[in-house]
């Protein structure tokens, strides 16, 4: 088995939940795309990511059974880990920035791939939705306090493989803040925490904080 690190990605305040992701640091080792894939599969977490260039941040993001040319939590992760000034996806560069106990990442939100962002009355709602049938990538959320920009939501990626539920959703929260237009702190899953704000020029930061698991 190739050597991989594991981090949680948007940590809850006191250290606890975030979504894991797998980092393979040294992608020469699994150059061939299919192996890339198979390992991402057989590793199971919702994103793995190879690191192809360290110093320039250069990466490679597999889900278990699909290759992405963005996705927000590998990138929050990886600028962590690799603390660089930029990561080079095939979507586009990423500007990256550490402050405090929190790592930002720079996007578009239209590098995220499609999802379906269905807004509920309350947070109750959103806690007693059930898994939705594959099919369809959904991301439900209610406002908890509107004026506070405060937001409950749950991730079901509706893919037909071992992730029945997105415990963090950086793409995602991407796209609802272009939707909303304004600063958001969203507590995704049982307790994961991601802060965004819209840039300057269609631009969006998403951040959170980060620990290395294993």
């Amino acid at each position: 088995m190739t050597d991989y690190d594991v981090l949680r990605v948007f940590c809850g305040p006191r250290g606890g939940y975030g979504n894991e992701l797998g980092v393979v640091r040294d992608g020469s080792r699994v150059p061939d795309r299919d192996d890339r894939q198979e390992l991402a599969a057989k590793l199971g977490f919702s994103e793995t990511v190879f690191v192809d260039d360290p110093e320039r941040g250069v990466i490679d993001i597999f889900t278990p059974t699909l290759r992405l040319p963005f996705a927000g939590h590998p990138c929050v992760g990886v600028a962590w880990l690799l603390d660089v000034p930029e990561l080079v996806t095939p979507a586009g560069t990423v500007g990256t920035r550490l402050d405090g106990e929190f790592t930002w990442i720079e996007a578009r939100p239209e590098w995220a791939p499609p999802r379906i962002l269905r807004q509920y009355a309350t947070a109750a709602e959103v806690d007693d939705l059930p898994v939705p049938p594959p099919g369809e990538w959904i991301y439900a959320w209610s406002w908890e306090d509107e004026a506070a920009g405060r937001i409950r939501a749950r991730a079901f990626p509706g893919r037909d493989d071992c992730i029945e539920e997105d415990e963090a959703t950086g793409a995602a929260a991407l796209l609802l803040t272009a939707q909303l237009g304004r600063a958001l702190n969203i507590t995704q899953g049982t307790g994961s925490q991601i802060l965004t704000a819209p840039q300057p020029g269609g631009w969006a930061e998403v951040g959170g904080r980060v620990i290395l698991e294993r």
